[in-house]
């Protein structure tokens, strides 16, 4: 059976343009004049590079099989980001461009989803929250009435993240791993 663009979901993994993609937004268009289409953004997982596309609605799509594993991170060096799977000790490492941003989240021992593609590693799926520990932070200033109820701090693994301006340097946090948005103290 073929997949097309009524399958799509975010999350959904695809080939295009000799490249493996992640959707990680859709919108289904239904205009009054003409067919309907879907515009997506896609996140390349080789560069990490952002682009969107518009496909014709009842188009055909190459979705690629994935595996997700638990695993536990480990430590980061110059090639990647190296995960363990803790049930057969296999080790993989995931290439920068897969979480760029988003590797201020991991700390060692976090467990999350590596997936796989024909056994090779290609992206990391964070949890929801994680909790960070700050590491500076500097006081509120007495009469601050700018409107700017946040303030800037840096977590344990140099990421930095706003939060209210009671949080104090050594507390730990609950940050959103979708948005960065602070949640509530750890």
């Amino acid at each position: 059976m073929a997949r097309t663009t009524s399958d799509i979901a975010n999350g959904s993994y695809l080939k295009f343009k000799n490249d493996i993609v992640v959707v990680t937004e859709f919108q289904h268009v239904n205009p009054g004049k003409g067919s309907a289409f879907v515009r997506a953004r896609l996140k390349s997982l080789t560069n990490g590079k952002v682009v969107e596309q518009t496909w014709k609605s009842g188009e055909e799509l190459e979705y690629v099989e994935v595996q997700k594993r638990k695993m536990q991170y480990l430590y980061a060096d110059p090639t990647g980001f190296t995960f363990m799977d803790q049930s057969t000790f296999d080790q993989v490492t995931v290439n920068r461009a897969a979480l760029e941003d988003r590797a201020g989240y991991l700390k060692e021992g976090i467990e999350v989803h590596v997936v796989l593609h024909e056994e090779q590693p290609i992206s990391v799926e964070l949890p929801k929250k994680v909790t960070l520990k700050v590491t500076e932070a500097f006081d509120a200033v007495r009469g601050d009435s700018s409107g700017n109820v946040t303030k800037e701090v840096t977590l344990e693994t140099g990421m930095k993240a706003h939060v209210p301006m009671f949080v104090k340097e050594g507390e730990s946090i609950v940050l959103n791993t979708d948005t960065g948005e602070y949640v509530e103290r750890g």
